[in-house]
């Protein structure tokens, strides 16, 4: 039996340190990143560059809190369409992604198209949101919504075991 290959396994000991380091503070200096991974300044800027420019580092981005914006609202939304087709999904995808309270959306294989998670500030901006712009996407057929109680964990955890 084979084993499952390394999804990282061209990645050496200082890109991982490098990609952990950024995902926990993407606000680092060449300087601080190299000290904190165990390089000199030019090999960890050459690493650094290159992993932008092989795509395992796709930007840089401040993280927000949105209880402080007042966004504590969040449901998720199972989106079934009337069709699938390659063309209705593009059409579909296309109008989701210019929904700004639309923070993730995923297709989904199984008894319903598409998972939503949508942040607004309550449940009142939440129907409108859902009423006049979701449900009225192309080729949206129903939608069921799950309300989040608490958010327990959100995010990405820096890579978990994957990059040690």
């Amino acid at each position: 039996m084979a084993s499952e290959p390394d999804i990282f396994s061209e990645l050496d000991q200082f890109d991982r340190k490098i990609l952990a380091a950024l995902a926990e503070d993407g606000r680092l200096s060449i300087t601080d990143l190299a000290a904190r991974v165990g390089l000199s300044k030019t090999p960890c800027q050459l690493r650094f560059k290159r992993l932008i420019s092989e795509g395992y580092i796709e930007g840089f981005k401040a993280v927000l809190n949105p209880s402080k914006m007042q966004l504590d609202h969040i449901a998720f939304v199972e989106v079934k369409l009337s069709d699938t087709r390659e063309d209705a999904l593009k059409s579909f995808n296309d109008a989701i992604k210019k929904i700004s309270e639309v923070e993730e959306c995923h297709m989904i294989a199984g008894r319903f198209d598409y998972l939503l998670k949508i942040r607004t500030r309550d449940i009142g901006r939440y129907r409108r949101v859902l009423g006049e712009r979701i449900s009225t996407l192309p080729h949206v057929a129903n939608t069921s919504t799950n309300v989040a109680m608490e958010t327990i964990k959100e995010g990405w955890d820096k890579f978990g075991s994957s990059l040690s």
